[in-house]
């Protein structure tokens, strides 16, 4: 005999327990986070009234993570809506074998969110699911395929960082409530309402915040205006002229493609009012050490004779009266050289007498030997 096919798996009573513990858990995890986003709404007014100067900056942060616990709390209402549904159609998904066309939307969406919120009764209510319609239709809910999940739930759940349109409402609103004076320190144009929220630069940061000793009137830095920002960055060497008068441009080192023209080249002029507070020297020339003056040209002809101490032969003195006192004499005859006298006279009047030219060689021939 042919064997009959087993009966469909009827709904036990875990699977109905299961969709009212979710009910429940939804229900109470939605208030737990409300709760929570209270605190967090007074925490950003606190911020956004801060003295000196508002910290904007991590207002929009805080801000942000609001919006998406405020989106999960939204997501978590329209899930508590559908597992209602699909409890009071136990018994109509109990008897038919293929997923009823009305279900199939909040079916796939309980399946497609179960990994997506903290509520563990979904991973038990996917597995159920799993057992009676098989492998593949789970993972046709998971991919979306034919577009049947709730698109609102989708959105909630999403990963993508809110607009920061949206984060700029959720600011406003805050500050009306809480009643804080608080304007936007940038307003956004029309490019960037639908754009993720940017990220900070720290222009709400304060100078000096641990100390408290920054001077009064200094402004926080920033990207732009004096200081080594974007400006400098730009100026001092952008490949698009300046003050710096060229240079390495961000987008060129960017891509890695700077050429010779790109080399920064030493300004002219530096620029004014940025530098003023550097001391400068200037430079004075020395002077210069007056030219010698130039030596007289020697003639060969305008020569001086050097003189010429001959002294006397040893064993030889005196037949001269002044042989003695400083005259030298040469086998008793003078020689007219006096110490004394360094003039070279030919009269014969210092010394005893005049001398010839071949007495004076007759002594130097004696003074050789």
């Amino acid at each position: 005999p042919r064997p009959l096919s087993p009966p469909p798996p009827r709904p036990s009573h875990s699977h109905c327990a299961e969709l009212k513990m979710a009910v429940s858990r939804f229900q109470i995890a939605a208030n737990k986070k409300t709760a929570l986003m209270k605190q967090q709404m007074r925490e950003i007014a606190k911020l956004l009234d801060e003295k000196p100067q508002p910290k904007e900056e991590k207002a929009r942060i805080r801000a942000e993570a609001l919006i998406r616990e405020d989106n999960t709390v939204e997501a978590y209402e329209i899930l508590q809506l559908e597992c209602e549904l699909v409890f009071e159609r136990i018994k109509l998904i109990t008897s038919m074998k293929e997923c009823p066309e009305d279900l199939k939307s909040c079916i796939a969406t309980l399946i497609w969110s179960s990994d997506r919120v903290d509520i563990p009764e979904l991973q038990e209510i996917r597995k159920q699911f799993r057992y009676k319609y098989g492998k593949k239709f789970e993972e046709a809910c998971l991919n979306n395929v034919g577009g049947v999940l709730n698109e609102r739930v989708v959105a909630k759940l999403s990963v993508q960082p809110p607009s920061a349109y949206l984060v700029q409402t959720y600011l406003e609103k805050i500050a009306d409530e809480f009643e804080v004076d608080w304007k936007p320190a940038i307003k956004l144009g029309a490019e960037d309402l639908s754009a993720p929220m940017v990220a900070p630069v720290g222009y709400s940061v304060q100078v000096a915040p641990g100390t408290g000793l920054a001077p009064a009137g200094v402004p926080p830095p920033s990207n732009s205006g004096d200081g080594f920002g974007d400006d400098d960055m730009g100026s001092a060497g952008g490949g698009s002229g300046g003050d710096g008068g060229g240079g390495v441009s961000v987008a060129a080192a960017s891509r890695g493609t700077s050429t010779l023209d790109d080399i920064p080249s030493a300004p002219a002029v530096p620029p004014s009012g940025k530098y003023d507070y550097i001391p400068s020297a200037t430079a004075v020339p020395m002077p210069m050490a007056p030219a010698a003056a130039p030596a007289p040209a020697a003639s060969a002809f305008d020569l001086e004779e050097p003189d010429i101490f001959i002294p006397a032969a040893p064993g030889q003195g005196g037949g001269s009266s002044k042989g003695a006192t400083g005259g030298a004499s040469v086998g008793g005859k003078s020689t007219g050289l006096d110490s004394n006298n360094t003039d070279d006279r030919d009269d014969g009047s210092n010394g005893g007498g005049g001398s010839s030219y071949d007495d004076l060689a007759a002594r130097f021939s004696q003074l050789k030997k």
